[in-house]
């Protein structure tokens, strides 16, 4: 499976494009720098079938629509982050100083959902508590887990919509998966889920 992290938008966001050997490919979380993701898609030959958000905060979807554009790719997100995506305030777009965005998705999903991208299966994770629709993907020894769980922390749960409680509950979610899973974060660097349920201290609460 090729994977490339392309650092997108104002913070930074790791945005990664996937795709099976065939070249069907898919995008989580294109934060911005929409040059520079379908510059990788072009020069690699893929063929983007989704643009994927893990969740709806601006800066993980600030290159949707562009890239919605310019390959026909359907654009999912959870069914939960609806309210979110639709409204500049709740994404946070009119407070990040960049180009308000109020999108709707092209496809909804839920827990326990398979979005088939060529041979590639990619499970959807519901763990809110980040965002009421936060999600993390699985796809193969690939755990994507958005701003749920990061290198020995996790994502914030004051803003709209978020809730610690339940984020603790993803975490428990999460601690149940298989060791051996990479951990693909939406900000910061790769771990592995044995890693952090060893090292990381939120884990270790639940």
């Amino acid at each position: 499976m090729f994977i490339e992290i392309v650092p997108a938008g104002i913070y930074a966001v790791n945005c990664y494009i996937i795709a099976d050997d065939n070249k069907a490919g898919a995008v989580i979380d294109p934060g911005g720098s929409a040059d520079r993701i379908m510059k990788i898609i072009d020069e690699n030959g893929i063929d983007l079938k989704y643009i994927i958000a893990t969740h709806g905060h601006g800066d993980h979807i600030g290159a949707v629509d562009e890239l919605r554009a310019r390959t026909g790719a359907k654009f999912i997100a959870h069914e939960l982050e609806k309210e979110m995506l639709n409204d500049k305030e709740k994404n946070l777009t009119a407070c990040m100083g960049v180009e308000h965005v109020e999108i709707e998705a092209d496809e909804y999903v839920r827990e326990g959902d398979i979005i088939k991208v060529g041979d590639l299966s990619l499970e959807i994770i519901h763990t809110p508590g980040h965002t009421p629709g936060g999600m993390c993907i699985r796809t193969g020894e690939y755990l994507f887990t958005g701003d749920t769980l990061f290198a020995l922390s996790v994502g914030r749960s004051d803003l709209f919509g978020g809730d610690y409680g339940k984020l603790k509950e993803s975490l428990k979610k999460l601690k149940g998966m298989d060791d051996h899973l990479k951990v693909l974060p939406g900000h910061g660097s790769a771990s592995t889920l044995k890693n952090e349920k060893k090292r990381n201290s939120y884990m270790n609460e639940v």
